[in-house]
């Protein structure tokens, strides 16, 4: 079954972020703490509250810091290009963690998928007021890259419930999102809304897993 991630967007704070993810995250399979402008100690609070809050550890993912992934006892981490090398963080890591790769290229996911990552989150797939004015990457090219990659590919980028069924006839292995529930009116619904349009897109593929 295709994946679901959610990428906290960086304006809510940990308390209101840590409600909506314990109410949204029976819908989902993964939840990321994005949270670039917190410190290290910072963002292991904000972990430690949606901890608290009752979301699973074995959902919770942790953007850039691979020490406070392994601190809060998260499942994974996701590192970007100013990350640590994947395969230094899973000389650090071994299999404790899921590692994921932010990648934008063909290139980036072979060597991705060379270092030893888990998986690949690449975008963006269409566009979107998270990335204004760049161009985005398209269905072609995700499929490219899903064609071209050893791991699996999670697509971002402007991705709504109707336009799933489309991200995964490319073969891939699920799709993240951020404004899409973050900033919607009503976060459980929106988070339906994806989970049904993933197992509709299941159903229709023959997807029985």
């Amino acid at each position: 079954m295709a994946e679901i991630h959610l990428l906290s967007d960086g304006k809510l704070d940990a308390y209101q972020f840590a409600v909506l993810a314990a109410a949204v995250h029976p819908l989902l399979d993964y939840i990321h703490l994005r949270e670039k402008r917190l410190s290290a100690r910072e963002l292991l609070n904000m972990a430690l509250i949606l901890l608290h809050a009752g979301v699973p550890a074995a959902k919770l993912i942790i953007n850039d810091r691979l020490d406070v992934a392994m601190a809060a006892g998260a499942a994974g981490v996701q590192l970007a290009w100013n990350s640590l090398p994947v395969s230094a963080a899973r000389l650090a890591a071994g299999s404790a963690l899921r590692l994921g790769a932010s990648v934008h290229s063909i290139e980036e996911i072979v060597e991705a998928g060379c270092q030893g990552a888990d998986y690949c989150l690449f975008g963006h797939v269409f566009p979107t007021i998270c990335k204004p004015g760049q161009k985005e990457r398209g269905l072609t090219l995700l499929q490219e890259a899903v064609l071209t990659g050893s791991v699996p590919i999670i697509a971002l980028g402007g991705i709504t419930p109707d336009n799933t069924p489309q991200v995964l006839q490319t073969g891939a292995g699920g799709i993240a999102v951020m404004s899409g529930i973050c900033s919607a009116d009503d976060p459980l619904s929106a988070a339906q809304a994806y989970r049904n349009a993933v197992l509709g897109a299941a159903a229709k593929g023959g997807d029985t897993a």
